[in-house]
């Protein structure tokens, strides 16, 4: 085979691979339990001074406005891990982990958080009371509260004033067929640390990378089961 065949035929499989990682699914549709969506991020290819994945949540969901930081929602931040022993620092950006059994669904008194059966976990606002139980129940302080009135709202993600918010790992591209807009932006904007795809899908490349390479869950101690994975930690 020469290097030219080889080449497309590598091309060829991961377009492929793509395509069975994000299927759009059909208007009313339910999400399957048959897939399981997640984040693969390599810590190695994410810089400090990076926001790449941080802007294009932001711009994607509507996130800003109000400039105050202790008021503005942020589904996504980027934070800096040392290690004490050897002093090796890596930058890595977390958002709701996205758990196989979230703590945030378990104390909401009202069924506001929830999980759908492909594993990503969502609020309902029309019936999320403000109690913010679940962002005490969060070991990864992922959810904000909505203080303020909200402008220039999205019509993918209606946000209203005394409600909890947090990542929903852009379900509406999801089901579109897509990919997460920090997955997107990190790959046109920044270094192509984040990988999305299905989990359960033995064939997809997050599956294949997780099952032959070394990955780290933040508190897996916990026995939360986070569908989002790092490496380099």
């Amino acid at each position: 085979m020469t290097e030219v065949s080889r080449r497309h035929l590598l091309l060829a499989s991961g377009a492929v691979l793509i395509t069975r990682a994000a299927q759009a699914r059909a208007p009313g549709e339910a999400a399957s339990p048959s897939q399981r969506w997640g984040l693969l991020i390599d810590t190695a290819k994410c810089d400090s001074g990076c926001t790449a994945c941080i802007d294009g949540c932001k711009a994607e969901m509507g996130l800003t406005g109000h400039d105050r930081p202790l008021t503005d929602a942020q589904y996504i931040r980027k934070l800096t891990v040392k290690d004490p022993m050897d002093g090796n620092t890596h930058f890595l950006p977390v958002m709701c982990q996205h758990c196989a059994k979230p703590a945030c669904v378990d104390v909401c008194p009202t069924g506001a958080s929830m999980k759908r059966a492909d594993g990503i976990v969502l609020v309902d606002r029309h019936i999320c009371i403000g109690c913010r139980y679940c962002m005490m129940a969060c070991p990864y302080k992922a959810r904000s509260f909505t203080h303020e009135e909200q402008s220039g709202q999205k019509p993918h993600l209606p946000r209203g004033k005394g409600t909890v918010e947090g990542c929903t790992l852009c379900v509406h591209r999801i089901d579109a067929g897509g990919q997460p807009a920090c997955v997107e932006a990190c790959a046109t904007k920044g270094k192509g640390a984040m990988l999305f795809g299905d989990l359960k899908d033995p064939g997809s490349t997050i599956a294949r990378r997780v099952a032959a390479e070394a990955t780290t869950r933040i508190r897996a101690d916990l026995g939360l089961g986070p569908a989002v994975r790092y490496q380099g930690i």
